[in-house]
Order: C-alpha cells, then sequence, then structure tokens
C-alpha cells in the first residue's frame, strides 16, 4: 500500500518504535553529553489516508497532526527528497513531559525511525541521528536515544555531529527525583549568559573530560569532581527550589555524583553499592523523595537505543 508519498522497498503496513528516555549534560557536559535510560516512548505507525495522532501518557499532548513526531517524520523524507506519506501514529509514553528526561527528543527519533522504516532504511541509524540532532538544534538527548549508553557528541567543522558511544559501568546505579512541576528548555536556556571567563570554560571542559574518562575505566570515585559544572547548573538552581541543599545532602550521604538532567528539573544521581552498606540506595531514595516531593523517584537501568519493529499496527 502506497499512501500519499513515496514508500521505499521497507514499506510495511505497520510499525512500531520504541525510544527511551534521556538524561543529558550530566553536569558539565552541555549539549555534548547524555545516556539513555530505561524509560520509554513507544510510538505505532500505520499508513493512513490523512495524517493523524493519539496520546496516552503523563501530561497533555493535543490529538492533532502538528506534534512532534510528525515533525520528525516529515523532516526525515525532506532529507531523503521525497514527499512524506500520510500516517497514523499513537503514542503511548512514559516519559514525563518537560522534567529534563528527554521527552521532546523521543518524540522526534520515533518519528524519524519511522520514517527511516518505511522507505526502506534510507537514511539508516546515522541518518537518523543526523536528521534529529539537526531539528533538536544539539545532539546531547538525540545520540542516547538513537544509539543508547552514555554518549559523548562534538559538531564537526562542516554539518553533523560525531558521536562516541561508551557503555555504563555494570556496578553504577541510577536514580532521578522528577519534581511535580515543569520547567521549559526554552526558560532554562533564557536564563544563561551570553559569554563565560576563561576560567569557566577550563573549568568545565576538564571536567567534561574526567567524566569520559570515568565511564571509560569505570571510576566513579571520579565523578565527585567530574560533574561539577559552571555553565548552566549555577543559573538554573534559582528556578529550581532545594536542588542546591539536595545536591549537597546526597554527595554527603555518598553518592558519586548528582547533577541536574537535561534542563531540569529531574535531578539525577549515580552511586555504587559498597559491600557492607546495603543501605545506600535507600538513603539517597529518601533524601530525593524529600526534593521531588508530589513528584516521584524512578531508579532507572541504562537503555539501548530505539527498537523499531514492522507489523506494529
Amino acid at each position: 500500500m502506497n499512501v500519499g508519498g513515496d514508500v521505499g522497498g521497507g514499506e510495511a503496513e505497520g510499525a512500531r518504535v520504541r525510544v527511551p528516555a534521556t538524561s543529558a549534560n550530566l553536569g558539565p557536559g552541555f549539549d555534548c553529553l547524555g545516556l539513555a535510560v530505561g524509560l520509554y516512548l513507544e510510538v505505532r505507525a500505520q499508513l493512513a489516508p490523512c495524517d493523524a495522532f493519539f496520546y496516552r501518557g503523563p501530561g497533555s499532548v493535543p490529538s492533532r497532526p502538528d506534534n512532534l513526531t510528525h515533525e520528525g517524520f516529515r523532516a526525515a523524507y525532506a532529507a531523503l527528497g521525497r514527499p512524506a506519506p500520510r500516517v497514523r501514529f499513537e503514542a503511548h509514553n512514559e516519559i514525563p513531559l518537560a522534567r529534563g528526561l528527554g521527552s521532546s527528543s523521543a518524540a522526534l527519533v520515533a518519528g524519524v525511525a519511522l520514517a527511516d522504516h518505511f522507505s526502506g532504511g534510507a537514511l539508516g541509524r546515522e541518518g537518523v541521528f543526523e536528521v534529529a540532532a539537526a531539528l533538536e538544534g544539539h545532539p546531547d538527548n538525540v545520540a542516547p536515544a538513537v544509539y543508547g549508553g552514555f554518549t559523548v557528541s562534538a559538531k564537526r567543522d562542516g554539518d553533523g555531529y560525531l558521536t562516541q558511544v561508551l557503555a555504563l559501568p555494570a556496578r553504577w546505579r541510577l536514580l532521578f527525583a522528577v519534581p511535580d512541576f515543569e520547567l521549559l528548555t526554552s526558560a532554562a536556556r533564557a536564563v544563561l549568559p551570553s559569554r563565560y571567563g576563561r576560567d569557566d570554560a577550563v573549568f568545565t571542559a576538564s571536567r567534561c573530560a574526567l567524566w569520559t574518562t570515568a565511564v571509560a575505566l569505570d571510576r566513579p570515585e571520579l565523578l565527585g569532581v567530574a560533574s561539577q559544572d559552571r555553565l548552566h547548573e549555577p543559573f538554573r538552581e534559582p528556578l529550581i527550589p532545594g536542588l542546591a541543599a539536595c545536591r549537597r545532602a546526597l554527595l554527603g550521604a555518598g553518592a558519586s555524583a548528582a547533577f541536574l538532567s537535561g534542563a531540569g528539573p529531574t535531578l539525577g544521581v549515580i552511586y555504587v553499592e559498597r559491600p557492607g552498606d546495603d543501605g545506600l540506595g535507600e538513603r539517597l531514595k529518601g533524601l530525593l523523595r524529600a526534593f521531588a516531593g508530589a513528584g516521584e523517584v524512578l531508579a532507572l537501568p541504562p537503555s539501548a537505543g530505539y527498537v523499531i519493529e514492522a507489523g506494529g499496527s
């Protein structure tokens, strides 16, 4: 069936994609570090006579075709120089909206990945990443959503991005405190300065490099320094009540790292279970519950990148 556009050799009547949530920045890795975590957006797609969109999950997303998933789908076909077919999307989402866990990036990646599927794989996973990163404007959330794991991304001299993927060490544990209020990325970016001093640039670059070293060598003891930041977190702290105090308490209680997830307001924590100290995770969860208030505390594993299946109707 070919409805309203050019569909290549990978055409199928339906398809389903599962895209992970992501935590970006991780302290000093502003717009370049990211991590895929086990919370998912699932979108079922069906070629149809007209575009349609239906949403189920946290928050409110209008059921109309001017949404991020359709935007990603159309952008992918535009990148291929083809007209996009009409498509019906049914989104089943677990990722909190506007909380710093990559819900927008997941929606874009879902649309681009489904377009890649219906076009017969004309983009490939790297092409999906490039189209979605161009739409997002930065790769920190998109890269882990596409490739999974811990990702380090840099803009190339020309167009596009270079990304390297590392597996998070198996003994590292992840917690996320999700407050019960939204913080739009646009508002969180509006408080950032337009210029930084040399000392702040060196401080942040050194810690970003140390973060990658900590992952590659499984050295969580480096994270206390590696997760420090001067580019965005100090300016966003006033937007998030209790953030500074909770971070101090977490590090004092034995957390290896505590950082804003993306633009916030979610607070991410990494810790390592120590022999004879099985209560560390519960102590950290208690501190995070006090910070999250009426929100929630999530213990999430690292995740692989998006998975797509044919016949997802």
